[in-house]
């Protein structure tokens, strides 16, 4: 970037301010944050005010995800809109690019390699994880491309980060590690998800989330 060259204007949406606050410290000075929001309602004000060059969006928010958002400022803003998410889950790869992402990263990406997508993404580019941009070209040559599911935005990101190690076997005290937080948070999050998909132990959260290939 040239000493002329204006920064990429970016909004960051994300539920986690501990990891809006951990993306803004890896991007540094290599772009300019003009606004944060952690639902959808509040991403759509601040996009529709900020008007950013590129919106890095979390897949699963407050209010309808995403996909939501989209929806709401579909041609209304110019910015353009870069998914963020720790999922590679097929249906939400596919759902937000439908609603018109232009790309989509997963949360281990590295500070200079976002700052470098920001920038592909605000030129027209459009940007994926290297391990999702054959599986996105086969998922839309596909006939049996999944539906996104309404039963997911039920279920917060940090759910379906505990959903997805129970699906693969994980104990609880295995789970809090990985996660980094208590075990009782992760029974927290268990019992959230068994109430709100209706299920009654972790052996039926395991095929509900294999039948969605979240495994």
């Amino acid at each position: 970037m040239t000493e002329v060259e204006a920064l990429k204007k970016v909004v960051l949406v994300d539920d986690h301010q501990m990891f809006r606050t951990g993306v803004k410290a890896e991007l540094g000075g290599g772009v300019e944050i003009v606004g944060e929001a952690g639902d959808v309602d509040e991403a759509v004000a601040v996009i529709k005010a900020a008007r950013p060059d590129v919106v890095l969006l979390d897949v699963h928010l407050p209010g309808g995800g995403g996909i939501e958002v989209l929806r709401r400022l579909h041609g209304s803003v110019p910015s353009k809109f870069l998914a963020l998410s720790v999922s590679d889950a097929a249906e939400d790869v596919i759902g937000v690019v439908r609603g018109g992402a232009r790309g989509y990263v997963t949360k281990t990406i590295s500070g200079p390699e976002l700052t470098d997508a920001i920038g592909r993404v605000a030129d027209g580019d459009a940007v994926f994880s290297p391990r999702l941009a054959g599986f996105v070209l086969d998922a839309f040559a596909a006939t049996d491309v999944p539906a996104v599911d309404p039963e997911l935005d039920q279920i917060t990101q940090r759910e379906r980060d505990v959903l997805r190690l129970i699906a693969r076997g994980y104990a609880y005290k295995e789970i809090a590690k990985e996660l980094f937080i208590s075990v009782k948070t992760v029974e927290t999050h268990v019992s959230s998800v068994l109430r709100k998909l209706q299920l009654s132990n972790r052996h039926e959260l395991s095929r509900w989330a294999a039948a969605r290939r979240l495994v």
